[in-house]
């Protein structure tokens, strides 16, 4: 599974994994696909740069990448204490009448909940600046193009920028730019996610620009992968089938939550960041569909309002009422198995079935 793809980015496999964990980040990279690291979760840049400074040491010299989010339209600026000033105070009393609800306990003595800013352009720009002190080989944004100037800043060093794109139009839009590389993100997919679904979407894009074109949304097996080039993709684009790998030990109890959820049990709702993004269903989301729930409010207010009921969730180690981003794929993962074991699966999956298809010719 060879394309022209891997030449560009350096690697052998055209399998790029999004994931918020340098230790998942690392090791598909070492498996011969790019890994690349979520940075929304880190407000302070030092963190960051811990973290690709572990990576740096960790990859066996292989390539990966990082993962930023600056909207098309700039948020609200400021620190958690003044965008607090903005929540409204009904918001917070849902948000408190529903953790007592489902019985989450509050965080511990001296732990704070501060949320995440990640998605300010002021942080994102920060982690940009430090991404640029490592030899990353990618640069995506979750969100659409970066700004000009970022990206203009990124060529500068060499460094291709991705970008992912829910719409043919949004494609165009990136090339016009200067994105290198377009993410044509389905409906299926975890996280932010349009309406048009992957088998829709991916030739829609294709036909639409002149770079490399990675599928994403609803890919968990070779045979999807094979799926994605025969529709005209360069690559693939997988986050959610990462969550259960051996290698993401963040918490036990979402783990849990994944491998028991079959690929009817999301939701594309509002209320993780104030955009849609699919999440998987759980009693946490079903309150927010209550007749007494207020409406989200916008990036980047909304993540900032749950925040720490996402840590105290994360605590009270609750299968049933835990808050993660996910694709339809969760029904797929079904078991913990560490990341070199699901790269060669997948691997040998795509040529079985494109050996199947070659037997019908």
């Amino acid at each position: 599974m060879r394309t022209s793809l891997c030449d560009e980015l350096g690697i052998e496999h055209p399998v790029l994994g999004f994931t918020p964990s340098e230790h998942v980040a690392a090791a598909i990279s070492r498996a011969g696909g790019m890994g690349v690291l979520g940075c929304v979760r880190y407000n302070d840049a030092a963190d960051l740069d811990r973290a690709l400074t572990w990576m740096d040491e960790n990859t066996d010299g292989k390539p990966y990448g990082v993962d930023i989010v600056m909207p098309a339209k700039v948020p609200a600026e400021g620190t958690s204490f003044d965008l607090d000033k903005l929540i409204p105070e009904g918001h917070k009393d849902f948000v408190q009448r529903t953790l007592l609800k489902l019985g989450v306990p509050p965080l511990p003595d001296g732990e704070s909940g501060e949320g995440v800013l990640g998605w300010l352009h002021s942080v994102a720009r920060s982690h940009v600046d430090v991404a640029l002190e490592h030899p990353i080989r990618l640069i995506a944004n979750a969100l659409g193009s970066p700004p000009d100037d970022v990206i203009k800043r990124v060529h500068d060093h060499g460094v291709p920028v991705a970008a992912l794109a829910g719409k043919a139009e949004h494609a165009r839009r990136h090339v016009a730019n200067g994105v290198d590389l377009v993410v044509a993100q389905g409906y299926e997919a975890g996280g932010h996610t349009g309406e048009i679904a992957t088998m829709v979407l991916v030739p829609e894009i294709v036909d639409a620009v002149d770079v490399p074109v990675l599928a994403a949304g609803g890919i968990g097996s070779g045979r999807q992968m094979a799926a994605a080039l025969a529709l005209g993709a360069s690559g693939v684009w997988m986050g959610s089938y990462w969550l259960t790998t051996a290698e993401y030990t963040q918490n036990d109890a979402t783990q849990q939550a994944l491998l028991a959820a079959g690929s009817s049990d999301t939701v594309r709702t509002r209320i993780y960041t104030g955009k849609p993004a699919r999440l998987l269903k759980t009693r946490w989301t079903e309150a927010w569909s209550s007749d007494d729930a207020p409406d989200p409010l916008p990036m980047p207010l909304q993540n900032l309002l749950v925040s720490e009921a996402h840590q105290r969730i994360a605590r009270s180690g609750d299968p049933a009422v835990v808050s993660m981003p996910v694709g339809q794929i969760v029904g797929r993962m079904n078991e913990v198995r560490p990341v070199a074991d699901v790269m060669a699966t997948l691997l040998r999956e795509f040529d079985e079935a494109v050996e199947r298809l070659d037997k019908l010719r």
